[in-house]
């Protein structure tokens, strides 16, 4: 089966959802399928090998140009050219281009993008499905989320494929739209929503919640659960050394909807407490210039309670940097007020078998009953978030049994294999009856 896998960059931020999009590719390539992956706007920052193409469609600075500036004027050709190249493309990765994601200065590119033939940037749509018409003629074409469903008429149009389209965080951003552009966009989603085949939720949550906010026809929503690779989480194994103080991790951007702020409240009641000597936080995590003062608020609040050995801020990891932190720490926890859709962090942190404590709600009731991998308490609440830490802090023997069973729980249900396996089975049943 020949798949066309349309994924977007998130430029030089380590993103959950390339992750996903580029574990799910390899997934289904190590399967068997025929998958070339396209990043659109920017390349993919990854912490592991890319089977993405090299060559950038729908280049972020020609969209944006093409929205700011969509008549004609002199120069406008060369100016759309130069923005379009693609060397200039793969230098993204090095700027911080956070405002790139900001819902409300890119309200209006939004609106475009999902009216796609009759956006402003059709003419990269018609580049884009050009090309693939004339290189490749794929069984199944997938988009990664509805940000993206503009793309999808044109697509079955000229190349008369199924579509399936992801379903795995679009409410965060379009939450953020200022109106009217907000219900603007909700509508355009529902009502292209007829373009595709299927949509592939991330969770059961998400495919529900979605589905009735946007009102998506629910028989048409499958839920594939997300995977990660495990080769690397095999045979990690904790640092024992006794020297080595009780210590609480997380990873997620430093953004209010992850919640550090949170976690940094129940750290300093169980700091207070004294029952716990010498414990750490270890904080890991994309920080952008756009969410500066929210970081400086962090770290005020550190150096206000004396706690600059304690607490420390490590910034973006790289592959080793993260299995490395893992392997320091002894609970987990991204206590996100916002209620998250697929957490791949927590994921990985169980894998390497170490327990967490999640807000109920979102995905994460759904990830720990899975798993039985871990606590879950009161969304929004720092207390009783200090109050499940401790629980396992001052219990080894829980911590070593919600750890393993949470390592047994992704190894069996949340590898990439798993993940492939489920999407393909889906697509093939749509490959098997003709398209409308």
């Amino acid at each position: 089966m020949k798949i066309i896998y349309i994924a977007t960059g998130a430029a030089n931020m380590y993103c959950g959802s390339c992750m996903h999009d580029n574990a799910l590719a390899a997934g289904m390539k190590s399967a068997g399928a025929d998958v070339t992956l396209f990043p659109l706007y920017t390349p993919m920052r990854l912490d592991e090998e890319s089977v993405g193409e090299r060559r950038i469609f729908y280049g972020g600075i020609k969209a944006y140009l093409m929205q700011k500036y969509p008549r004609p004027f002199f120069g406008r050709g060369l100016l759309l050219k130069a923005a379009g190249s693609q060397a200039i493309l793969r230098l993204l990765p090095r700027f911080d281009i956070g405002s790139a994601v900001d819902p409300v200065a890119n309200a209006e590119l939004t609106i475009s993008m999902l009216n796609g033939e009759s956006g402003n940037q059709r003419e990269l749509l018609q580049e884009f499905v050009d090309w693939v018409k004339s290189a490749c003629k794929p069984d199944v074409i997938h988009i990664t989320n509805a940000l993206l469903i503009g793309m999808a008429r044109e697509f079955k149009r000229k190349l008369q494929a199924p579509i399936t389209c992801g379903l795995h965080g679009e409410d965060i951003f379009l939450e953020g739209m200022p109106q009217p552009y907000q219900d603007e966009a909700l509508a355009i989603i529902r009502e292209r929503a007829a373009d595709v085949d299927r949509f592939l939720a991330i969770s059961g949550y998400y495919g529900e919640m979605f589905s009735n906010w946007v009102g998506l026809d629910r028989s048409k929503i499958e839920v594939t659960y997300p995977g990660i690779a495990l080769d690397d989480y095999r045979n990690l194994t904790p640092d024992s050394s006794a020297s080595r103080p009780l210590t609480i991790g997380f990873l997620a951007r430093f953004v209010p909807e992850k919640g550090l702020h949170l976690l940094l409240d129940a750290f300093i009641s169980l700091a207070r407490t004294g029952e716990f000597p010498n414990l750490r936080l270890l904080a890991g995590g994309y920080v952008s210039r756009a969410y500066q003062t929210y970081l400086d608020g962090i770290r005020k609040k550190i150096k206000e309670h004396g706690l600059e050995e304690r607490v420390k801020l490590l910034g973006t990891l790289e592959r080793a940097d993260k299995l490395n932190l893992f392997r320091q720490i002894d609970v987990f926890s991204v206590p996100a007020p916002y209620r998250e859709p697929k957490g791949i962090s927590i994921l990985e942190a169980l894998a390497a078998g170490v327990p967490v404590v999640q807000p109920e709600h979102g995905a994460y009731p759904e990830w720990i009953n899975e798993t039985q991998g871990g606590l879950l308490h009161r969304p929004h609440d720092s207390a009783d978030l200090a109050e499940k830490l401790a629980a396992l802090l001052r219990d080894a023997g829980l911590r070593r049994r919600l750890g393993q069973q949470g390592r047994n729980g992704v190894f069996e249900k949340f590898s990439t294999e798993r993940m492939a396996a489920s999407t393909l089975a889906i697509m093939r049943k749509l490959t098997e009856r003709p398209i409308p």
